[in-house]
């Protein structure tokens, strides 16, 4: 939902999008190291990141009134991403409140949090420390009102039992600046929420299985490990091994960016996984249709030619949930504690069945709980329920899928 210039007679000023450049930085920390970290991603010491800093450049204006106006917004824009990296942190919401007039985000950003606070004390979750980097994706100038969609980047190096990681995740959100006699205020905040939007209708997976077309053997199109040369090993009569070790490599890869090998979508979780799996040695399943099958053959002629269980969350879990005695073949688990790396997690966040979003388990916090990867809203190593995402509702519903060991 955009905003009407505040004078109409004026048309909105064009200006080119900004891509890819980091304007803002800033770390928030409970434990200060006494020791600098030697991981390149963190560029500065907690101590040091206290003081955000603006690095991106302003795109040129078109107008001779603009060019000589002060641009005075980034300031307010450096404050916000300060202060949610606090809230980030401890928790808090209102460390935010003060720094917009939007009651509606103010509710959905303590409702939120609430909830990940809930969630990582029954964890037993420790925050030690958040890292906040604000990427300007696109700036749209009006009169006296500015509107930025800001890519976020969060990382958070979280304490249990003993044990340390670090969970990734990037946030979306469209942020509404207002020119207030000369003082720029934010008026409304929204979050983009991508993994609510999936690549295709509803329409296109409601296909019943009866009518699906015959598979075909699996198509073996990346070559095998030789067992021949490996001395005492068992072979096996299933078929070949899920190798869960290349799936967890691959997903750490990609995880925040596209494989130039395949086409990107805006809803690209599901086509991410895919990849994943194939990367671990899961041969294709070729069939003459789209609504049948598990498989992916780029795009020729202008036209898309995949199926849509290599795409679409739905399809892939009703192609998982179809007993074949060959190629990839899944077990639902009722628990998110049964499964393995390289196992899929999807998800239906309104309860009506029409899943929406996929992850694919890469590691294991230290009670044996998954934690997963996803690329259409990134993030590496995030806790599997999905609470800290605007897109889940107490309505979610989640399903298991075990990959089989042979495929």
């Amino acid at each position: 939902m955009s905003r009407s210039p505040a004078n109409p007679k004026r048309k909105p000023k064009k200006t080119p999008r900004v891509k890819k450049q980091a304007v803002l930085h800033t770390t928030q920390g409970t434990r200060v190291q006494s020791q600098r970290q030697s991981n390149n991603n963190i560029s500065h010491s907690l101590q040091q990141s206290i003081i955000p800093v603006i690095k991106a450049s302003i795109p040129p204006l078109s107008s001779a009134n603009l060019k000589e106006r002060k641009l005075d917004w980034k300031p307010a824009l450096q404050q916000y991403i300060t202060r949610y990296n606090q809230a980030e942190t401890d928790q808090f919401a209102p460390r935010l409140n003060d720094l917009y007039s939007d009651e509606i985000h103010q509710d959905r950003v303590e409702t939120r949090l609430d909830r990940i606070r809930e969630r990582e004390l029954l964890r037993g979750v420790h925050a030690e420390g958040s890292e906040t980097k604000a990427e300007i994706v696109q700036v749209n100038e009006l009169d006296r009102e500015i509107v930025i969609h800001l890519r976020l980047h969060v990382k958070r190096r979280l304490q249990q039992d003993g044990q340390q990681y670090i969970e990734e995740r990037y946030d979306h959100e469209r942020v509404w600046l207002m020119n207030d006699q000369g003082k720029w205020l934010i008026t409304k905040i929204e979050p983009i929420m991508l993994e609510r939007k999936p690549r295709f209708g509803g329409a296109v997976m409601d296909w019943s299985s009866e009518h699906e077309a015959e598979e075909e053997p699996p198509v073996i199109a990346v070559p095998y490990l030789n067992t021949d040369i490996i001395p005492n090993f068992r072979r096996t009569m299933q078929g070949k091994r899920y190798r869960r070790d290349l799936v967890v490599a691959y997903a750490d890869q990609w995880w925040n960016k596209g494989n130039p090998t395949y086409e990107e979508f805006d809803s690209n979780c599901t086509n991410y996984v895919s990849q994943c799996i194939f990367a671990g040695d899961v041969p294709m399943i070729y069939t003459s249709r789209r609504d049948s099958g598990w498989w992916y053959k780029g795009r020729q002629h202008g036209k898309e030619w995949w199926s849509y269980s290599w795409a679409v969350s739905k399809a892939l879990a009703s192609f998982l949930m179809k007993p074949r005695k060959q190629g990839l073949r899944a077990v639902e688990k009722e628990y998110a504690d049964e499964l393995e790396l390289g196992d899929i997690i999807v998800y239906d966040w309104n309860g009506n069945t029409r899943y929406q979003h996929t992850t694919i388990v890469t590691a294991f916090d230290a009670k044996g709980q998954p934690l997963v990867n996803a690329n259409t809203t990134a993030g590496r190593h995030r806790y599997w329920d999905y609470k800290d995402s605007y897109a889940w509702t107490p309505n979610t519903h989640y399903r298991f899928f075990h990959i089989t060991d042979y495929v």
